[in-house]
């Protein structure tokens, strides 16, 4: 359907998208005003007016705000001139950032009299890193309270050639937990400064805080008691929800000079007794039953499934837990009573070791095959801190929300951000699907949000933020999967436009390698640059990468010297997954990542899903991402639509199939969405293209870090392809 522009936006419109006549009048009159002062400009200057001058106010219907947007950019040519942007930078507020503060000190020094301001001289600055990753991280270990016991002879050593990712930091010495609990001037953490805010789900709506000090000392309790159950250098397991428990026993471990083995609390036995196996786990934390929505789910019985030597179980709820335990298995009170005895309890000296050490051992999301197991050293945390501290902006007084679990990468990252930079970090202790935790975002004064797309999905789908206030955030972080535009509409929209940072990178990357900035300009459901000290091409079918700066669309490939990356699996060939095969570029061999990139007019970044996610659609390959992408908003119906192609069984060309969910209450038919997604194709994408199946289905296949099982999805309908041509 061909949208109207802004000066073709009648009353009538804006009544249509939910306003009263009267407001509607108001709201068409200040429209007009700001049209007209913006005479002759393009899009985005008439968009940043209407932002900077909060023309559409949270509480309005989201309806008005599509209207809006898209009639901002009814005739905007992406293909020339990159996706539409959202938000913008001020000269001013770049300098007060922490990244635009280092390059005010040190781009005159690096860049020359080519160095002009943060904004300007962000791109210049970025190569410049990922050319010298050493002078950036030089820099860094300035600013994050990263403490060494011994420091170490250089940056970064290149001289053995079998280190593909070099060796950084040799010779270096310490703990890395310390490092987040201690006071610090850089950045300026005191023992009074709040560490960490949180409330229960169904409870009395109390907020609960705890001091940098107060926790620290339940960590060196803890970490007294890990000393004596197990031995150091053991791998210890973590699966239970992310709660204020789950930090402390997460930081206790690596005090203590032992590993965390990182579960998700959604996984079934089988999936824990891989991992426990895998891992050596001698030991594993976890909790007698996960609550959500008021109700109770059994964990314990789960993980007792999975038999591994020895659990530590916590209650959800009250002070002891309420369930028979093994008899080789201790209950959180008396795992804390065997230490209570000692002189000083809550003090404990941290175990030191090199930097190459592992503190934590994370893993693929496994959709096919046994799951990769990935030791995080401690260089790990200083890169995922990184994250925080340069693109999101994460300062003292900040206080930082990521609802996650420690089983995911997501987890021990927004950790490492939080207490390195010296933020306060928010927790729910329940479900953030629904107004519960709205609620908690508000009054716990959230002011950086972290959010999946799905997640942003469920709460526009089911309108249950409605009311709440959430115009002190300052930014949001995303990450997890790609993001659609009108989802990320509606969610900048809660507070009054702030950017999006959204993130794309791995666990074993340790964190991104395409990111947002505060420094640049931002677009709906795009990233901005490659990450610091991060050198990035994206290759064509032959190997070949293409020219920086061209739009195209291809593999991507890393350069190999990335700090904190992984140089080794447990269970899988490191060298053969992540370099064999993969091109020679500027005398380095380059890292694969597996990702399909789409570089974008502009030299904005979209993620096209996986390697494996891309799709051949009469002799043109396509990405699942950008189908959806042109798909979701077809209809009031969708909740959520995928794509998959499949080919069948006797020959013949690839044919697109969508799956879609639908919002509850609403029955859509299959043959009417079929239509609907082939004109919405044809009109954005290629007009050869059309879609030949739509299947409806309640929902779709994730894996538990919340990742889309498109192979399960192209499986089945092989599976219906092949009965039907046997028939």
């Amino acid at each position: 359907m061909e949208r109207k522009g802004m000066d073709e936006l009648e009353v009538n419109d804006i009544i249509k998208a939910g306003l009263c006549i009267d407001n509607a009048k108001e709201f068409h009159k200040i429209l007009k005003e700001t049209i007209g002062a913006a005479k002759g400009s393009d899009p985005r200057e008439l968009w940043q007016k209407l932002a900077a001058k909060r023309v559409l106010k949270p509480y309005y219907p989201h309806g008005l705000h599509q209207l809006v947007y898209y009639s901002v950019y009814a005739h905007w040519d992406s293909t020339n001139n990159g996706p539409p942007l959202y938000w913008f930078p001020s000269l001013d507020q770049s300098k007060h950032t922490n990244l635009g503060r280092i390059m005010e000190v040190h781009g005159p020094r690096l860049l020359g009299t080519s160095y002009k301001d943060p904004i300007s001289s962000f791109n210049l600055f970025q190569k410049f890193t990922a050319q010298h990753p050493e002078a950036y991280w030089s820099i860094l270990l300035k600013e994050l309270p990263v403490v060494f016991r011994e420091p170490p002879r250089c940056i970064l050593d290149t001289t053995d050639k079998s280190k593909r990712g070099g060796t950084w930091l040799p010779g270096s010495v310490l703990n890395i937990a310390e490092c987040c609990l201690q006071p610090s001037r850089h950045p300026r953490k005191d023992d009074d400064s709040l560490a960490v805010i949180w409330r229960d789900e169904g409870g009395d709506s109390k907020l609960h805080f705890m001091t940098l000090k107060e926790l620290r000392e339940r960590v060196m309790l803890v970490a007294n008691a890990v000393d004596a159950t197990f031995s150091k250098g053991d791998a210890i397991a973590i699966d239970m929800p992310m709660t204020v428990h789950a930090i402390i026993i997460y930081f206790a471990i690596i005090l203590a000079g032992c590993v965390v083995v990182s579960i998700a609390d959604s996984f079934a036995a089988k999936e824990i007794a891989t991992r426990l196996h895998v891992s050596n786990a001698k030991g594993i934390f976890t909790q007698d039953f996960i609550l959500r929505g008021g109700r109770k789910f059994p964990l314990y019985s789960r993980v007792v499934e999975a038999a591994p030597h020895k659990a530590i179980v916590l209650p959800v709820s009250g002070g002891d837990v309420c369930i028979k335990l093994r008899e080789q298995d201790q209950s959180w009170g008396d795992f804390l009573a065997s230490v209570i005895h000692l002189p000083r309890p809550n003090h404990y000296s941290p175990v030191y070791n090199p930097i190459d050490f592992p503190t934590n051992i994370l893993f693929s999301s496994g959709t096919t095959g046994e799951p990769k197991a990935i030791p995080w050293t401690q260089l790990s945390p200083i890169r995922a801190a990184n994250d925080g501290w340069a693109y999101v902006d994460l300062q003292v007084g900040d206080v930082f929300c990521y609802p996650t679990n420690l089983g995911w990468v997501a987890g021990p990252i927004v950790l490492y951000e939080a207490f390195l930079s010296g933020a306060t970090f928010a927790l729910y202790h329940g479900s953030p699907l629904g107004g519960g935790f709205g609620k908690f975002v508000q009054d716990a004064g959230v002011t950086i949000l972290g959010t999946i797309p799905s997640m942003v999905k469920a709460w526009k789908s089911t309108n249950c933020m409605e009311g709440l206030n959430w115009t002190k955030i300052r930014s949001f972080v995303t990450a997890g999967e790609a993001s659609d535009v009108d989802s990320g509409l509606w969610l900048s929209s809660r507070a009054y436009y702030k950017p999006i940072i959204e993130v794309c990178g791995g666990t074993e990357l340790a964190s991104s390698y395409l990111q947002g900035t505060l420094l640049q300009p931002q677009a709906l459901g795009a990233l901005s640059t490659a990450s610091m000290a991060t050198g990035v091409v994206i290759l064509d079918d032959k190997g070949v990468p293409y020219p920086d700066d061209q739009p195209c669309v291809g593999e991507v490939g890393l350069f190999p010297l990335i700090m904190g990356a992984s140089d080794r699996l447990l269970n899988a060939d490191h060298d053969r997954i992540y370099f064999k095969g993969m091109p020679m570029y500027k005398g380095m061999q380059l890292r694969r990542h597996g990702d399909i990139i789409k570089r974008t007019a502009g030299g904005y970044f979209i993620v096209q899903g996986r390697a494996d996610d891309t799709m051949n659609l009469g002799g043109i390959k396509t990405s699942s991402v950008e189908i959806e992408h042109a798909c979701n908003n077809v209809d009031q119906s969708i909740v959520e639509s995928i794509a998959i192609s499949a080919a069948p069984e006797d020959g013949g060309p690839e044919l697109l199939v969508m799956f879609a969910v639908l919002k509850e209450g609403y029955s859509s038919k299959p043959e009417d969405l079929q239509k609907k997604f082939t004109r919405a194709i044809q009109t954005n994408l290629n007009p050869l293209f059309k879609v030949n199946h739509v299947r409806i289905v309640p929902e779709i296949p994730r894996t538990s870090s919340n990742k889309l099982l498109r192979r399960v999805l192209r499986d089945q309908m092989k599976k219906e392809l092949s009965v039907r041509s046997k028939i």
